[in-house]
């Protein structure tokens, strides 16, 4: 073996061989591949997986395990023999622990795991029930939706088999009254009595006690009665306003309504209606009635208005009845007639302006039609405002309506009021059934 002399400046490395390697090493150094091929039986896996078999593993030792010399590590065989560690027997010592669990936790996890299987039994009559009920309630009141039913108490099959329920709330949306739609109609019955043959075949419901809560919500009225041109909005806590537009003879007339809300006897509520006039622009108003403010007449600006207007100022003084009614001399008119300087002087004054506001437009237009032209009117007007009297209006502004009476027992409201979004009406029933 030849050494190779290292450089004068070599400094050692002390990760290098201590000791010179020869130029062609023997083959002293075994492959770590060909050991463990020449390994005799199944090798440690196969141990390991067979270990707790009978006949397998050092249980099987005669005598015992071996003995532990001190400084060997566990699971080594006496003179440093590895031995594969048993991973089985710490799970088998794991199921011994659960297997001894004290008696108290196990009934305490069978009684929670029984309550849940009833509670969810339990949910499911009363789902069932309510479904039931709604459909027995939309065929008794012709709805045309099944209504919500909520069964209140808890346990629901406790309640069943005694024949009773704690409280039962029905809502039912959208129900037709009269000419208008009780957006929501809402009651909770308490103390409900069963008739029934058994749990699962109830007949009927005696409900000793209601209360209820009935919506008239403004925008059904808004719908139904001023078909997208008229609205209604509340005012106090018993008072309505309608605002909008009404066609009259090919022209749109601005609506005014006030409305105020009473109980009609102990079932239903009405309005009266006042206040009630069609603008015709700013030229004449319309109010429906036989009292001497009511009918048509020029609104104060028209009126101011003739002073300014010499053709129709001489066409209203043209007509003696018109005169007749306005008070005013034949001399002044003769004279105002015939001067426009004492024209403009009589139409001017405060006098003559509110006498013009006071005639009655109507009264005269029958005799005289073509004033109503002369005036800046459309004689067509005339015969459509005829037509709407005070009934057909206070009629197409109604929001009354009454609850049906029942076969047996009574529904009363209770109060009436008028909130935001609409009317509501506290109702009470006693004695009431449902079903046979």
């Amino acid at each position: 073996m030849t050494a190779h002399p290292l450089p004068a400046d070599h400094h050692p490395n002390p990760y290098d061989h201590p000791y010179d390697l020869p130029d062609d090493p023997p083959d002293r150094y075994p492959n770590p591949y060909d050991e463990l091929g020449t390994l005799g039986g199944a090798g440690p896996l196969e141990d390991f997986l067979h270990e707790d078999e009978p006949g397998a593993g050092p249980e099987t030792w005669p005598g015992g395990p071996p003995h532990q010399e001190p400084g060997e590590e566990p699971g080594e065989e006496p003179g440093g023999t590895w031995a594969p560690p048993n991973h089985r027997r710490g799970g088998r010592r794991r199921r011994r622990h659960l297997a001894g669990l004290p008696f108290a936790m196990k009934a305490a996890v069978l009684v929670v795991t029984l309550a849940a299987f009833l509670t969810l039994a339990d949910r499911w009559a009363l789902l069932y029930a309510e479904h039931q009920a709604a459909q027995t309630l939309k065929d008794q009141l012709r709805l045309t939706a099944a209504p919500e039913v909520e069964i209140g108490g808890f346990p629901f099959l406790t309640q069943l088999a005694d024949d009773r329920l704690d409280s039962v709330r029905v809502t039912v949306p959208d129900v037709a009254a009269d000419r208008v739609s009780l957006a929501k109609v809402s009651a909770t019955a308490t103390r409900v009595r069963l008739d029934s043959d058994g749990p699962t075949d109830v007949h009927g419901a005696r409900i000793p006690e209601l209360h209820g809560e009935v919506l008239l919500s403004f925008d059904d009225l808004n719908r139904e009665l001023g078909s997208s041109q008229v609205t209604f909005t509340g005012h106090g806590p018993d008072q309505v306003r309608a605002r909008g537009t009404l066609p009259v003879a090919g022209h749109d007339l601005g609506l005014r309504a006030d409305a105020r809300i009473r109980r009609d006897g102990t079932r239903g509520i009405s309005t009266h209606i006042d206040g009630m006039r069609l603008d015709i622009g700013d030229l004449a108003t319309y109010r429906p009635g036989v009292r001497a403010s009511e009918g048509l007449h020029l609104t104060p600006r028209s009126a101011a208005r003739l002073g300014d207007q010499t053709a129709r100022a001489r066409a209203l003084l043209s007509v003696p009845s018109v005169v007749r009614r306005l008070g005013v001399p034949d001399r002044v008119v003769r004279e105002a007639l015939r001067d426009d300087t004492e024209l403009a002087s009589l139409t001017g004054s405060p006098a003559f302006v509110h006498q013009a506001m006071r005639l009655n437009l109507l009264d005269v237009a029958t005799a005289h039609p073509e004033l109503l032209k002369r005036l800046g009117l459309d004689p067509a007007l005339l015969d459509g405002l005829s037509r709407l009297t005070r009934p057909v209006l206070v009629d197409q502004l109604s929001l009354g309506f009454r609850l049906p009476h029942p076969a047996d027992g009574r529904i009363r409201l209770r109060d009436v009021r008028v909130e935001r979004d609409g009317i509501r009406v506290d109702v009470t029933g006693t004695g009431l059934s449902v079903g046979r």
